[in-house]
């Protein structure tokens, strides 16, 4: 019978917060670490932004364990039940460093119980998360990882990656025709430097988004976050990496994102690239067009009923076993 439970463990004096799944048996098993995209996103992948709780990263986990996989999904120390709490001290602490630390402390945990092959342990990393994965895989460590698997990896300067997200979000709005524009000069600005000052005539759906990038309790982060892609790290990669980005993703995109990650990798072997046609941005399976997919955005994720996107699943269960699992 598959055991689920709780664990805590203490990163520069504030607790952080996961969920262990062990399969049935006696193990050692393969094991993997799950890292959480952007903002507010918890251990299960959903968001207080999004509506619904049946999250892919729980989703994950449970059909980890009953391939024989172990898990451990973490809540990000500014995300999940004590996210407000734990805001407020992090205020100017919060980095990619940082994020990496938790990262760290998470395999550390995960090392740490009885059922887990310590030769064997994954990362795998969704959206942002897949940057802190990278970042973990190439640097040395006490504890390395057997190969990472990147779900939905920016392959363009997250800079780049927010304005085709805004773009979706200004095509609702054709009333005010010059709303990219003010958008990116909005962008250009924070690019240099300065404070964005975004023009007023904005909706407030954009301006809240903006607005994010220079709460205090993001930054430095944020600034290190606007320039950085995957394309920057994977290629400096020497374990198995397989990349994921779904056909269906209006967030990171198959071709925008995609062709610039594998031109970065051109020859290696050891990383492969899967495109699933159903998957969208958090891999579960959605059959609308893209076209239905823009016109309700953020749809399709953590809704009830929503699952797995099959061959997506079949794939990273796939990439494991072929990394070693």
């Amino acid at each position: 019978m598959t055991n689920a439970f709780d664990l805590t463990w203490t990163l520069d004096g504030i607790t952080m917060e996961g969920t262990f799944v062990c399969p049935a048996g006696d193990g050692p098993f393969t094991a993997v670490v799950l890292v959480a995209g952007s903002g507010p996103t918890d251990r299960d992948w959903c968001s207080p932004l999004v509506p619904g709780n049946n999250g892919s990263g729980r989703l994950l986990a449970e059909a980890f364990a009953d391939a024989g996989i172990a898990s451990l999904r973490y809540d990000k120390r500014a995300s999940g039940t004590h996210a407000m709490e734990n805001a407020e001290k992090l205020i100017g602490r919060m980095s990619m460093q940082s994020h990496l630390n938790e990262l760290v402390a998470a395999i550390a945990t995960l090392s740490q119980q009885a059922c887990v092959d310590t030769s064997r342990i994954f990362g795998l990393g969704h959206s942002e998360g897949t940057l802190h994965v990278l970042h973990y895989a190439t640097t040395p460590r006490d504890i390395p990882l057997a190969g990472i698997v990147l779900a939905g990896p920016p392959g363009r300067p997250i800079q780049e990656v927010l304005l085709s997200q805004l773009a979706l979000q200004a095509a609702q709005n054709p009333g005010n025709p010059d709303l990219m524009t003010q958008v990116k000069k909005a962008a250009a600005r924070y690019a240099a430097g300065q404070q964005m000052n975004p023009d007023s005539s904005l909706p407030d759906s954009i301006k809240m988004v903006l607005a994010g990038f220079e709460a205090p309790a993001n930054l430095p982060f944020a600034r290190e976050l606007w320039i950085e892609s995957a394309s920057d790290s994977l290629a400096k990669v020497q374990i198995p990496v397989l990349v994921l980005i779904g056909a269906k993703d209006l967030q990171v995109d198959m071709h925008a994102d995609g062709t610039p990650l594998q031109e970065a990798t051109a020859g290696m072997t050891h990383i492969t690239f899967s495109f699933p046609a159903n998957a969208n941005h958090v891999f579960k399976e959605d059959l609308r067009t893209l076209a239905e997919i823009a016109a309700a955005p953020g749809s399709g994720f953590n809704e009830p009923g929503t699952r797995l996107d099959p061959e997506s699943l079949e794939t990273i269960l796939t990439g494991l076993s072929h990394a070693g699992a």
